[in-house]
C-alpha cells in the first residue's frame, strides 16, 4: 500500500454530531416544480431546526436582493434539500421516462471537468481510450455465472428490433466485462500482446427500483477502464494503481476526503477477485461509493476463453482488473460541500471560478463600469483563470449575487463606479459566507489582481477539503462491541471496529442496523485486535455506514 497518498489520519476517535433528516420523495412535476412546492413550508421549520448546517448570512446585494430559488434548509430535509440545490442551479431535470435525467449543460460541465482529469491520468498510465457497443447479447452475460447472478435484477433488455422479435435477447450495457472479454479473445495471442489496457467513457444502463438524480439512475455516465495482464502481480498491481488515481482526483480536485481500502467478500463485485473502493462521507452521513477498481483474477478470462501464449510457450489465461468512476461523482460533490444557499464547488473543479458582476445606476456610468469589467476579464482569462462576466440588465445585481452562489461560483468580483474611480473591485467569497467573505479595495492593477485571485482559489480549494475531514473525522466512531455499533449507527455516524466475523453475521448487521461493511480501509491500527462480532482475533477493523 505504499504507493497511495498519503492521507490525513483516519484512526482518532471521534466527536458525537446529531443526524440530518432524511426523507426520501420525488416530484412528478420535475425537480423546479417540487422545490417550490416544499419551499414556503420549509421557511417556518428552518428557524426551529437544530440539526445539520446553518443557513448562511444573506449577501450584501448593491443594488436591491432577490431570495428567489431559495432551497429546503438542509437541516429540515437533507433528500429534499439535495433536489432543490440540482433544480435552482441547473445542474440536471427529471427525464420523461422514470428514474432518468437531462443532465443539463452547468451539470455536465462538471462532468466534464472530471472527464478532463482523469483522461490525463489514464493516458499517463498507459491506457487508451476506445468504445465498445452498447447491445450485449444475453449468452454473453450468461458465461459468468456470478456476474449474471449480481447483475440479473437490474438488467435491461432488447427482444425486438426492426419490427421483429430477434432471435437472441440482447442486454443494454450494465458493464462492459462480458465484451470487453469477447474481444480480448480476439486481439491477444500472445505475451507480446500484453499488458493491454483500455478505457471508455460510455452510458451505462441499470434498472434501478429506486432512483436519485446523479446518485442512482437507469442510466448514468461513466468511465470504465479494462485491462489483461500476464500475471496476477501485474493485475493487482494496476488495481491498486487506479483506486490510487481516483483518490488523488476526489483530494486534490473534488476536495473529498475519501477513504480508501478494500471491500469485504459480500460487497465485492460480481465476478470479482477483490473490490477496492473509495468511500465518502455526504453532509448526511450516509456513505457514498464513489469508485472502484476491481481485480478480477481469471474469472472472466476462463468464461470467455481469453488466453496468451507466455514466453515458455505455456498456453495460459490473461489475469484482468477493470475500474469506474460515475456521474455520481457529481452527487457527491453536491451533498459534500453545499449549504443551505446552494452548491458550492471546489475551484480546481468548478466550470466558472469567477464571476463579475458590473453594477451602475445611471446610464452614464456604464460605458466606464464595461470598459473596467472588460479589462479585468482579459486579465483573468490570460492568467487562465475561468471566469464569466453577467452583463445582463433584465436581472438586479442583488439577484446575481444570489443565483451565482446558488451554482457555487468560488468567487465574485464586483465593479461600480466608485470601484472603476479608485481601480478596484470587491471580491466574495463563496465558501465565507455575509460580510466575513468580502473584500473591498482590490487592485485591479494586473500584476496584484491575478496573484490575489489565484491565492483565494487556493484558499478556497484547501478550505472545503479541510472542512469536509473534520466533519468525516467527527463523525466516525470507534467500537468495540455490536451494541456500541448499533448504537453509533442509529446516531447516523459511522462505526469503525475490528472484524473477522462471518459473512452471515455481515448480513446480520445489514438486517439490524440497515449498515453495510463499506471497505477495511488500507491505513489500520497497529496492534491485536479481538472481533467486535465474535471477540475472535481480528487483523483488520472495518467501516459500517448506512450509504446511498
Amino acid at each position: 500500500m505504499a504507493s497511495l497518498l498519503r492521507l490525513p489520519s483516519l484512526l482518532k476517535p471521534a466527536a458525537a454530531a446529531r443526524p440530518s433528516a432524511l426523507l426520501s420523495r420525488r416530484s412528478r412535476g420535475g425537480l423546479h416544480a417540487g422545490m417550490e412546492a416544499r419551499v414556503s413550508a420549509s421557511r417556518s421549520q428552518a428557524a426551529a431546526a437544530t440539526t445539520g448546517a446553518a443557513a448562511p448570512a444573506p449577501p450584501e446585494t448593491r443594488g436591491g436582493g432577490d431570495r428567489e430559488g431559495q432551497v429546503t434548509p438542509r437541516s429540515v430535509d437533507f433528500n429534499a434539500w439535495y433536489t432543490d440545490v440540482i433544480a435552482a442551479a441547473e445542474l440536471a431535470d427529471y427525464g420523461p421516462v422514470r428514474g432518468t435525467m437531462v443532465i443539463r449543460p452547468y451539470g455536465y460541465a462538471i462532468w466534464e471537468a472530471i472527464q478532463d482529469y482523469l483522461n490525463v491520468k489514464f493516458k499517463e498510465t498507459g491506457h487508451s481510450n476506445m468504445y465498445f457497443p452498447q447491445f450485449i447479447p444475453y449468452s454473453f452475460i450468461e458465461k459468468e455465472a456470478s456476474h449474471v447472478e449480481g447483475f440479473s435484477p437490474e438488467l435491461a433488455l432488447v427482444t425486438i428490433g426492426g419490427g421483429k422479435e430477434l432471435e437472441e435477447k440482447l442486454v443494454v450495457r450494465p458493464t462492459s466485462e462480458t465484451i470487453v472479454n469477447h474481444m480480448f479473445t480476439k486481439w491477444i495471442q500472445s505475451y507480446r500482446d500484453l499488458p493491454l489496457m483500455i478505457n471508455q467513457w460510455a452510458n451505462v444502463t441499470r434498472w434501478e427500483m429506486r432512483t436519485k438524480p446523479f446518485i442512482r439512475t437507469l442510466e448514468f455516465l461513466w468511465q470504465e477502464g479494462h485491462t489483461a495482464h500476464a500475471t496476477l502481480e501485474e493485475a493487482e498491481k494496476e488495481a491498486m494503481q487506479m483506486i490510487d488515481v481516483y483518490t488523488k482526483f476526489a483530494y486534490e480536485q473534488a476536495a473529498i476526503p475519501v477513504i480508501p481500502g478494500r471491500k469485504s467478500r459480500v460487497e465485492t463485485f460480481a465476478g470479482a477477485n477483490r473490490t477496492y473502493t473509495i468511500e465518502a462521507m455526504m453532509g448526511d452521513r450516509k456513505a457514498l461509493q464513489a469508485g472502484t477498481s476491481h481485480n478480477l483474477g481469471q474469472n472472466f478470462s476462463r468464461a470467455f476463453g481469453t488466453q496468451f501464449m507466455d514466453e515458455n510457450g505455456q498456453i495460459e489465461h490473461v489475469w484482468q482488473t477493470s475500474w469506474a468512476i460515475s456521474t455520481r461523482f457529481v452527487g457527491g460533490i453536491i451533498m459534500t460541500h453545499g449549504d443551505d444557499a446552494g452548491l458550492m464547488l471546489p475551484p480546481n473543479i468548478a466550470p466558472i471560478q469567477v464571476v463579475i458582476v458590473p453594477i451602475w445606476k445611471k446610464g452614464d456610468e456604464k460605458s466606464a463600469v464595461m470598459e473596467a469589467v472588460a479589462s479585468v476579464q482579459n486579465t483573468l482569462k490570460e492568467a487562465g483563470i475561468r471566469v464569466k462576466v453577467d452583463d445582463s440588465e433584465l436581472r438586479t445585481p442583488g439577484w446575481k449575487f444570489n443565483f451565482y452562489e446558488m451554482k457555487g461560483v468560488p468567487i465574485r468580483l464586483e465593479i461600480g463606479p466608485r470601484d472603476v474611480t479608485n481601480r478596484s473591485v470587491v471580491i466574495s467569497r463563496r465558501d465565507v459566507p455575509g460580510k466575513q467573505g468580502k473584500e473591498f479595495g482590490v487592485s485591479m492593477d494586473p500584476s496584484i489582481l491575478v496573484d490575489h485571485i489565484k491565492g483565494r482559489l487556493e484558499e478556497i480549494q484547501a478550505s472545503l477539503l479541510q472542512k469536509a475531514i473534520a466533519f468525516r473525522d467527527s463523525n466516525i466512531v470507534d467500537v468495540s462491541s455490536y451494541g456500541e455499533l448499533k448504537e453509533a449507527i442509529a446516531e447516523g455516524k459511522w462505526a469503525r471496529g475490528p472484524w473477522s466475523a462471518s459473512d452471515a453475521d455481515e448480513l446480520k448487521v445489514k438486517e439490524e442496523t440497515s449498515a453495510t461493511i463499506r471497505c477495511f480501509p488500507f491505513e489500520q491500527p497497529e496492534g491485536a485486535k479481538k472481533c467486535f462480532m465474535t471477540g475472535n482475533p481480528a487483523e483488520e477493523v472495518a467501516i459500517f455506514a448506512k450509504s446511498y
